[in-house]
């Protein structure tokens, strides 16, 4: 059995988490020593969070070779540089490959992500699929194209991981988007649904682990603007009229302003549930509780004989 990698989040916290020189980005440097601070503390967060969600889930082992699943947004871009320090330090030993899918969109600045990704000296790679066309050509007019381009990018990805040994997938998803999930499966798929910090797909082939899963938007947001990271749009999908996830995060988003911390306590709802509160017949015995009953019964009576025998 594999080793889980044990950060300790205290020790995270406390680790130098200053920039090497070679690493330096403008809008760090043009900042004073107040927000220089502000910064340190920021990443010490992250990097703590996502050490949590680590250790919590058991997401990376001795000896993973992890792809980490760049796609140019402020969340993956995050995702790889928290993991990139995290590895320096880590007690074990796991490598890192960034892969990007070029989804051959119009317009996509195909040189941005390689220049950015030779700067950090880590292995990478770049997946072109046309991707593009097929959710184009197969999708509606006025559908909305997230569904089969997720389905597709999802496929092309867990199956370039098996290609190169990849032993994990990690994905860039952070706590919004795991509640966001949860209320879109709630009001238009009918189920009681999130994104996993931790899974194994469907085929058994891959797991995939999202170690932003503790994260807060925002934070990784004001972190990936103060790194300079060089964001790519997504003009597939953020263009989209009548998105019902951005519907979902603007719900959201008007709960934190109205009841701060509603945020927080929705997301410790995911990882708190009581099946016998719920109704779903597969994952609790609702039709085995006369007999339950019936134990408990026998148990009290036994309980009581043997009292009142002595």
């Amino acid at each position: 059995m594999q080793d889980a990698v044990s950060f300790d989040p205290r020790a995270v916290a406390d680790l130098d988490v200053s920039l090497p020189q070679d690493e330096a980005h403008a809008p760090l440097e043009q900042l004073d020593a107040k927000g220089r601070r502000e910064f340190n503390k920021l990443q010490k967060r992250l990097r703590r969070q996502v050490g949590n969600a680590i250790i919590d889930y058991g997401m990376i082992h001795e000896g993973d070779r992890v792809m980490v699943c760049l796609s140019g947004g402020k969340d993956s871009y995050t995702l790889l540089e928290i993991l990139r320090n995290l590895q320096r330090n880590a007690p074990v030993n796991f490598s890192l490959v960034a892969v990007n899918l070029d989804q051959k969109q119009p317009g996509f600045p195909e040189h941005v992500l390689p220049e950015y990704l030779e700067t950090t000296g880590i292995e990478y790679y770049i997946l072109e699929r046309d991707t593009y066309s097929v959710v184009k050509e197969k999708t509606p007019e006025g559908k909305t194209t997230c569904a089969l381009c997720s389905r597709l990018r999802r496929g092309s990805l867990y199956g370039f991981a098996e290609e190169i040994g990849a032993t994990k997938v990690a994905l860039g998803h952070h706590r919004e988007d795991i509640l966001e999930t949860l209320f879109l499966n709630m009001f238009y798929g009918g189920s009681l649904k999130a994104m996993p910090p931790k899974l194994l797909s469907d085929d058994g082939k891959n797991i995939v682990i999202r170690p932003l899963a503790y994260c807060r938007e925002a934070d990784i947001a004001e972190f990936a603007r103060l790194m300079a990271f060089p964001i790519i749009p997504c003009n597939l999908c953020g263009s989209q009229p009548n998105l019902q996830r951005q519907v979902v995060k603007e719900m959201l988003a008007e709960w934190e302003r109205k009841h701060p911390g509603r945020i927080e306590s929705m997301f410790k709802a995911v990882s708190n549930v009581a099946p016998s509160q719920l109704a779903d017949r597969e994952l609790f015995d609702f039709e085995g509780l006369e007999a339950k009953q019936a134990r408990l019964r026998d148990r009290r009576i036994d309980a009581l004989n043997v009292a009142h025998d002595s």
